[in-house]
């Protein structure tokens, strides 16, 4: 006797940092298909999108993501040197302001969160207590945001360990899991020679603006370096890709998801949170691409 149970959809979100914006392009999209997921959960950037989205919060996040600007980017910054580069409790107090902050097992829907354990390298799920909690940890990129301390445990970024987390999907009881792969197409992508007069004068002016003296002065000047050499940036940023690549396919090799929604981002820097237009695209572009292969799946009306 065969069930007739609905089956249940997850939408398990991935890292990626200023690409995360794409996965409101992708929810969109789904949603005018028809797709509704049961359950979300996310990885770094996928987790405060998912967070914005099991709250119930999405349009409103969407729409502040749109105005952002470069100059809002980095007023949220709190840069220092002590365990990550941004501290990160300006950014999480302006989300508390703009979006309130609930324990998850009081949102609209099913959500978790994955980070890392910096002690023991295990992978953690996080399926209660605070939602900014829960955001803050999965978010803490090593290098970029200062890891935080939860429950005892010294937790960073989920992508360490679980860059798009389908086991995790999985594990909350979905049947169908539609995955977002944000890193499918960046290997190598931003390790172009950049133009140092533009860098200088330009990004190189806006950050300094924004940290402390003495670290200003530590910077090296951007005309003193190899011309042939990449930027700091572009270095950091194509070496988390290449970690991020190589873990997302070996776990997904092991646990596929039943469709992948595969945005191309190559375009897009670590931190160019403020061209969320193009992200939001791309995303939605992605499930239009991806559509056929979600309809062979029979979710959705």
């Amino acid at each position: 006797m065969h069930s007739t149970r609905k089956p249940i959809v997850a939408l398990a979100l991935g890292s990626g940092s200023a690409r995360g914006w794409a996965h409101l392009g992708v929810i969109k999209a789904l949603e005018q298909a028809g797709i509704r997921p049961d359950i979300v959960c996310g990885t770094s950037i996928g987790a405060l999108v998912a967070a914005a989205y099991a709250s119930g919060d999405i349009d409103r996040f969407e729409a502040w993501t749109r105005q952002l600007k470069m100059r809002d980017v980095l007023s949220l910054m709190d840069i220092h040197l002590n365990g990550g580069m941004l501290k990160g409790d300006r950014l999480m107090s302006f989300f508390e302001q703009y979006f309130k902050d609930r324990p998850i097992d009081a949102l609209d829907m099913p959500f978790a969160a994955v980070a890392t354990d910096l002690h023991t390298g295990q992978e953690v799920w996080l399926r209660g207590g605070s939602i900014t909690a829960a955001v803050r940890a999965s978010i803490a990129l090593p290098g970029l945001f200062s890891p935080v301390w939860n429950d005892g445990r010294l937790l960073a970024d989920g992508g360490l360990v679980n860059p798009v987390p389908v086991s995790l999907a999985r594990a909350m009881g979905a049947d169908i899991v539609v995955a977002v792969d944000l890193n499918s197409d960046i290997l190598g992508r931003h390790l172009g020679v950049p133009d140092r007069q533009k860098v200088a004068s330009s990004v190189g002016s806006a950050w300094r603006q924004h940290v402390p003296e003495a670290l200003a002065n530590w910077l090296p000047a951007t005309t003193d370096v190899d011309a042939r050499m990449p930027s700091l940036i572009d270095i950091v940023s194509s070496s988390i890709n290449i970690m991020q690549v190589r873990i997302t396919r070996s776990r997904m090799a092991g646990d596929p998801a039943d469709a992948i929604v595969a945005p191309a981002l190559a375009s897009l820097g670590l931190l160019d949170f403020h061209k969320a237009e193009l992200a939001i695209e791309a995303g939605a572009l992605a499930v239009e691409e991806a559509l056929p292969a979600l309809r062979r799946l029979k979710i959705g009306s």
